[in-house]
């Protein structure tokens, strides 16, 4: 996806989601519900202004951001050799985005019959499916990826462990949309993967680079 495209998709995604806020605001009780907790039951309340419209807020700051970030990076012509899938990326995150706030706007409109957390396990497992192939093919920058002191130290420390992220962040996307048959233990089966993952690849990439420091 080019970056022009990609622009023009973001734009329209936060201004969509910024309508949807103003259509059902007058709707919309005075005190919305706003943060779940791990049995799916609500433990955070924001109030009605906030609550419709933070996240378009935020979805605009961080979209801005995200394409800012090429062009102030030391290594922006790392960014450059993959910015299609950087700009994939961005989409990703903004739909993803999206759908929690239209869950949101929809709870708080009495449609509360769904389990947020069981309604968020699938697009959270289809998200790190497809961030899987994408961080595959990154290449070292201070901003975006598996970002140690080692795999910013080497590029073959990078590629490797991002290699190996790739297909990690696979295995737990689809672990986490299989916990959407486990019930309030649902939420586990994104953050316990993701975590472990992550402790794992800081590993791996510390592990890799005293191998290459040990051939110098």
């Amino acid at each position: 996806m080019n970056t022009r495209l990609s622009i023009f998709v973001v734009l329209i995604l936060v201004l969509a989601a910024a309508a949807a806020s103003a259509i059902v605001y007058p709707d919309l009780p005075g005190t919305l519900a706003s943060h779940w907790n791990e049995k799916g039951e609500v433990n955070g309340y924001m109030p009605r202004f906030w609550g419709a419209f933070l996240v378009p807020l935020i979805l605009a700051g961080m979209a801005v951001l995200l394409f800012v970030v090429p062009l102030i990076d030391p290594l922006k012509a790392n960014i450059a050799r993959f910015r299609r899938y950087y700009n994939i990326l961005i989409v990703l995150l903004v739909v993803f985005m999206v759908y929690i706030h239209a869950l949101t706007l929809a709870w708080n409109l009495g449609w509360d019959s769904f389990d947020m957390n069981v309604a968020l396990l699938p697009a959270m497992g289809l998200l790190f499916i497809f961030i899987g192939p994408l961080i595959r093919n990154a290449k070292r920058n201070f901003f975006i990826g598996i970002r140690t002191p080692w795999t910013l130290s080497s590029d073959r420390v990078w590629d490797e462990t991002h290699r190996l992220g790739g297909i990690m962040f696979i295995a737990s996307g689809l672990l986490a949309m299989g916990g959407v048959f486990f019930g309030d233990l649902a939420v586990w089966f994104i953050l316990v993967p993701v975590l472990a993952s992550t402790l794992f690849l800081v590993v791996y990439s510390y592990v890799l680079y005293q191998r290459e420091a040990g051939k110098k």
